[in-house]
């Protein structure tokens, strides 16, 4: 899957979360109640009209962070490569990983608000890890079908937070490994320069490019 493909997946993927307005349906494990329930926290801060741009974006970033486990993510992202990098290596691109999911998320909300967004239950997929399952409907589209989107929350580090998802079947974090590592192996193995383009593909975002 190339970058460009990755990226569509990672738009929505992360703006659901964010931004999708959830079905009232009870949450019955932890997983599910911290989908269920931080959506609407996401939403309230998006849309606080007291705050200003910086802000709100400085109160969404804090929020964030605190429901998903990005540095874990990343260096799952870099495969082997984790561990030839230097730990400063490591930390730079785990900043910039950090900085281009945050952008992601803040850039494309609108794109996705007002869709409804239902828990419709969990499965374990193992120990201290969980798959929540939720189907995305679009109420303005009457013949489409319902989009599935899955998160999976492991509870391992005292507890549960957010560590990927998937669109359609296809799961973010494999996905940029995949293209991440194919990446490195094209340019030597240099984790900075991975960085420089994640920072390079945030900036774009950013300016709606």
């Amino acid at each position: 899957m190339r970058l460009a493909a990755i990226r569509r997946v990672v738009t929505a993927a992360l703006a659901v979360l964010a931004f999708a307005i959830v079905s009232p349906a009870a949450a019955a494990t932890p997983a599910e109640d911290l989908v269920a329930n931080n959506i609407h926290k996401g939403l309230e801060i998006l849309n606080d009209v007291h705050l200003t741009q910086d802000q709100r974006r400085a109160a969404f970033e804090d929020f964030l962070l605190g429901i998903t486990d990005l540095k874990r993510v990343a260096v799952f992202t870099l495969g082997d490569y984790a561990v030839k990098a230097t730990p400063a290596d490591r930390d730079a691109f785990a900043a910039a990983f950090q900085r281009y999911a945050v952008t992601v998320y803040q850039s494309y909300f609108q794109r996705y608000s007002g869709q409804t967004l239902k828990v419709t239950g969990s499965r374990v997929n193992g120990p201290a890890d969980d798959i929540v399952t939720t189907l995305l409907v679009d109420p303005k589209e009457q013949s489409g079908r319902p989009l599935e989107v899955d998160f999976r929350v492991r509870s391992d580090i005292g507890k549960p937070v957010i560590v990927d998802f998937s669109v359609a079947g296809i799961w973010l974090a494999p996905a940029e490994h995949d293209e991440f590592v194919a990446f490195l192996g094209r340019n030597g193995g240099g984790v900075p320069a991975l960085s420089a383009y994640m920072d390079q593909l945030r900036a774009n975002i950013a300016s709606g490019n």
